[in-house]
């Protein structure tokens, strides 16, 4: 069991001090953001909303990421990607405690919108600072870092949430979002000062390719929207699905994606350091990824047993464990042809445009088509992103001979 431990730990070596403060300040923050996985329950059981109304203001949400994200990797590349994070962490947390003071459809669709704005302009950032504090044989594993943050954070926020709603409602979780990314400001502002930090892999190309030039990175692109709107229904119609089909209170919901964030949190960085000692290209791992996504809709139509959740929900984690990392380091790989805001700002954006159109169409095809039939179209979506991926690999081949 020491062994075990020590091997373990060992994953993590060689990581920067500046990595490891970046992952705290995200846990900080997605710790906090346990207003999401509920957004859809709070919309229809709170606020009385109709699917149709969701879909819009998810559609919001969605296009609101876009335009965040589109600014942000804009920012990073004029005012540096500090500036750009304090900011915007700050600015979320006030829009966020502001939220809960909206009620019409018109204001949910305009808040939801302006907080995702203002959030998203962070994400690109982010990614340019976790870059630049990275050695090059390390960014999967910084990637994976992070992501075990959000994953950790996620993994208390959903059951806290749930917690919070049956004692204090609804209204709690948006205090609650503010104030986390408030401190996550502060602690930000504390240790990845420029004036405190040390860049390690600071690229400065001299002629960078535009990345919407790049024909290759738009397939690349293609395949993440689809992974995403696929991805997304976890966080918008299987919290309904779960509660309208099997039953389960807020506080199982909470429970179950919890657990997605706890898996990933104990096993992501060993099963990613063994997938890098592989022979399998990024690429390659990414479409596993997708694979595995794909699988976990299927299996939901296989039988009623309510343990098909955690099956489904299993496929899902390892899935997101493999594609997400390796996926992420690819548009850092490539990012080094152009300009890394505008290159991550993209990788990032194909997850905000899934925002638009997941929940929408995964809420108007449920309420349409009933869930079967939307884990089918998702099943479907999946393979599409897989031939995308297939095409990808064999180009990328032709591109280094």
């Amino acid at each position: 069991m020491k062994n075990l431990f020590k091997n373990y730990l060992s994953t993590f070596h060689g990581l920067s001090r500046e990595v490891w403060w970046l992952a705290l300040i995200t846990f900080v923050n997605r710790a906090g953001t346990m207003v999401i996985p509920f957004l859809s329950l709070y919309l229809t059981d709170n606020l009385n909303f109709t699917f149709t109304d969701v879909s819009w203001i998810m559609s919001a949400f969605g296009l609101g990421s876009v335009v965040g994200t589109w600014i942000g990797g804009k920012l990073t590349d004029t005012i540096g990607y500090y500036k750009v994070m304090v900011r915007s962490l700050l600015s979320t947390g006030f829009l966020f405690i502001a939220m809960q003071f909206l009620n019409t459809f018109a204001s949910v669709c305009v808040g939801i919108f302006l907080v995702m704005v203002v959030a998203d302009t962070f994400r690109p950032a982010m990614f340019v600072a976790m870059s630049v504090y990275s050695k090059p044989e390390n960014k999967t594993r910084s990637v994976t870092l992070i992501r075990l943050a959000i994953n950790l954070g996620f993994s208390a926020g959903p059951a806290v949430g749930g917690l919070i709603i049956t004692t204090l409602g609804y209204g709690g979780l948006f205090w609650v979002d503010g104030i986390t990314c408030i401190l996550a400001t502060i602690l930000l502002i504390k240790v990845l000062n420029p004036r405190v930090a040390k860049a390690i892999d600071n690229i400065m190309v001299e002629h960078p390719i535009s990345v919407y030039k790049d024909k290759l990175f738009w397939i690349f692109f293609a395949a993440m929207v689809l992974f995403g709107i696929i991805f997304l229904q976890y966080f918008s119609t299987l919290p309904l699905y779960y509660k309208d089909i099997h039953h389960l209170t807020e506080l199982d919901i909470g429970i179950l994606l919890g657990l997605n964030g706890f898996f990933i949190f104990l096993l992501e960085m060993p099963l990613i350091k063994w997938l890098e000692q592989t022979k399998n290209t990024k690429i390659g791992l990414t479409l596993l990824g997708l694979l595995l996504t794909m699988v976990s809709f299927y299996v939901l139509n296989l039988t009623s047993w309510i343990g098909i959740l955690a099956v489904g929900m299993l496929f899902m984690t390892i899935g997101e464990m493999i594609a997400f990392p390796f996926s992420n380091a690819f548009a850092m790989d490539r990012a080094k042809k152009g300009k890394q805001g505008e290159y991550l700002s993209m990788y990032v954006m194909a997850f905000s445009i899934a925002h638009i159109f997941g929940h929408s169409a995964g809420l108007r095809l449920i309420d349409n088509y009933g869930y079967n039939n939307t884990w089918y179209i998702m099943v479907a979506l999946g393979f599409l992103g897989i031939l995308l991926l297939l095409y990808l690999k064999q180009q990328l081949k032709k591109e280094i001979l």
